[in-house]
């Protein structure tokens, strides 16, 4: 049986890259893009469940506007913090395979635990569900993220980030569109706050459905691992410490920076823009609800496509600052025009897009791969600060200032944004580095290095090889080496007729010459002599 065993593995290590099975087969990767796409599926249908029978939770557990906030408020505190553990722990310990599938089981939980909250009318209980769903839910995208890197790091990645994204705020729309009749169908067997816990319970198996994808991608990315050979590669990094972070480079903290400034135009305006629309343009509520529901549906569909725009076309940078331009002109024009508000919509939801698809990438491309967990989890923990407290002033603005105001508090924002997109521009410039580089050129600069560090070590192993031939030389062929008339002369020198011998250190330097314009020229056939 282990003979067998031991077979079994030889073929799949040997399965030819042209058979869908093997993982370095486009059809594989397609599969394994597939399962990362409903891996966040779940956990964002989860997250807006409140948002969708937000009237029923009113009305069936009888919550206020105050309790009804906190379950939301709940889910983003925590992460101030966790996102940025959980990325430790899936570089440190877990792993990508594992956290994924740990983060998945506590959204998992959380999802249930809060439903039963619902169902038994326990406001605390729903509180505690909120918050262990809030705990794996950052985490969880910080996990993806690392597999998304894992699976496509390359011309890929801006597309499979942008469709990654997409689908995932999917799950948000497609929880508004289901959730209503699903809870009308729970009521006709169930009443009072017993049929919101029950449809909430339904929702909660998105979560088992996506915690299933989690469990079959693990078992797609070990085989893949152990039949492209990514584990060796990986035993080769330095192992990541906490205290690394304090040597990122300054052009991922302005990452972080945007992270929060632009996300902080995006978000709180979603969660306002009900009321915003109704007040200034007099919409009923429903005709506003559809226009605030245009950018997760403009992201759901454009993601992909500027994600396939940006890796043909690389320059990541300027997209970045082009996206936060356009979105600059949508706040302005909702905030001091009344033109249709679906023309700043639809151009708020585009530049939104088009950020997403060029901004989550640059962390790829500054940070090692080792810390790529602990990087994509410091932005988010980052983003859910600057999220938890600004909702709050944001409503604090709507209630004193009124919403002219806060237009002119999201401005400032995307202007902090825009002065930092600016000055990644600039450092990246300067330091001749790839982030704003088409892929052509990132691929040239690559060759350029590999070469480089070739030649580097080449040199040091010359330098290295040429002081051991001295120092094995007898110090009296070095100093005094004198045949008859008195001219020096080496062994090598005498043996084939050649001139006397040099001074050392120029010997040296010509023999590492030689050795290195050798390593440059191409190799020559020379027939063997018969």
């Amino acid at each position: 049986m282990e003979h067998a065993e031991a077979g079994g593995s030889t073929r799949s290590t040997q399965e030819a890259p042209t058979s869908w099975c093997h993982p370095a087969n486009r059809v594989h990767r397609f599969i394994a893009l597939i399962l990362m796409c409903f891996l966040c599926f779940g956990s964002y249908f989860c997250y807006d469940t409140p948002g969708a029978l937000a009237d029923n939770f009113k009305d069936d557990s009888h919550l206020n506007t105050s309790q009804f906030a906190l379950l939301y408020s709940i889910y983003s505190w925590p992460n101030v913090i966790l996102c940025f553990i959980g990325g430790y722990l899936v570089d440190r310990c877990f792993g990508v395979r594992l956290g994924t599938i740990i983060y998945m089981t506590i959204v998992f939980i959380g999802a249930v635990v809060f439903a039963f909250g619902v169902y038994i009318n326990a406001y605390w209980c729903m509180i505690l569900g909120r918050f262990i769903f809030g705990i794996g839910g950052e985490s969880l995208q910080v996990a993806v993220n690392n597999y998304v890197v894992l699976w496509f790091n390359g011309k890929e990645l801006n597309m499979v980030f942008g469709l990654q994204l997409s689908f995932s705020r999917f799950g948000s729309t497609v929880n508004f569109w289901v959730m209503e009749p699903i809870y009308r169908w729970v009521a006709n067997y169930y009443g009072g706050y017993e049929k919101l816990g029950v449809a909430l319970f339904i929702a909660s198996m998105t979560c088992l459905g996506s915690l299933i994808c989690g469990l079959i991608l693990g078992w797609m990315d070990h085989r893949a691992e152990r039949i492209l050979g990514r584990q060796q590669e990986q035993a080769k990094d330095e192992p990541f410490h906490i205290l690394d972070v304090l040597h990122f480079k300054p052009v991922f903290w302005l990452v972080s920076v945007i992270c929060v400034a632009y996300y902080l135009a995006i978000f709180p305006f979603i969660a306002l823009g009900k009321l915003f629309f109704e007040r200034k343009f007099d919409y009923i509520p429903q005709d506003a609800n559809t226009v605030n529901s245009m950018v997760y549906l403009l992201s759901a569909a454009l993601s992909p496509f500027f994600g396939i725009l940006i890796d043909k076309t690389g320059r990541n940078v300027t997209w970045v600052i082009l996206s936060i331009i356009t979105t600059i002109g949508s706040h302005f024009l909702m905030a001091f025009t009344f033109v249709n508000p679906y023309v700043g919509v639809i151009s708020l939801g585009t530049s939104y897009s088009l950020l997403a698809s060029g901004l989550w990438p640059l962390v790829a491309m500054i940070v090692p791969e080792n810390q790529l967990g602990t990087a994509f989890g410091i932005c988010q923990a980052v983003q859910n600060l600057g999220l938890a407290t600004v909702i709050i002033f944001a409503g604090m603005i709507v209630d004193k200032y009124g919403y002219l105001m806060l237009e002119m508090f999201f401005l400032g924002c995307l202007f902090v944004s825009l002065i930092a997109a600016v000055l990644i521009y600039i450092m990246d410039s300067a330091n001749n580095g790839i982030l704003n580089l088409s892929p052509s050129q990132r691929e040239a600069l690559k060759k350029t290095s590999i070469r480089t560090d070739e030649t580097a070590n080449l040199l040091e192993h010359a330098d290295s090889s040429d002081q051991d031939e001295l120092d094995v030389t007898p110090a009296g062929e070095v100093g005094g080496r004198s045949g008859a008339g008195g001219e020096d002369s080496s062994p090598s020198d005498a043996a084939s007729g050649g001139p006397p011998l040099r001074d050392p250190a120029q010997a040296q330097s010509d023999r590492i010459r030689s050795r290195y314009i050798a390593q440059l020229l191409p190799a020559t056939n020379i027939p063997d002599r018969p």
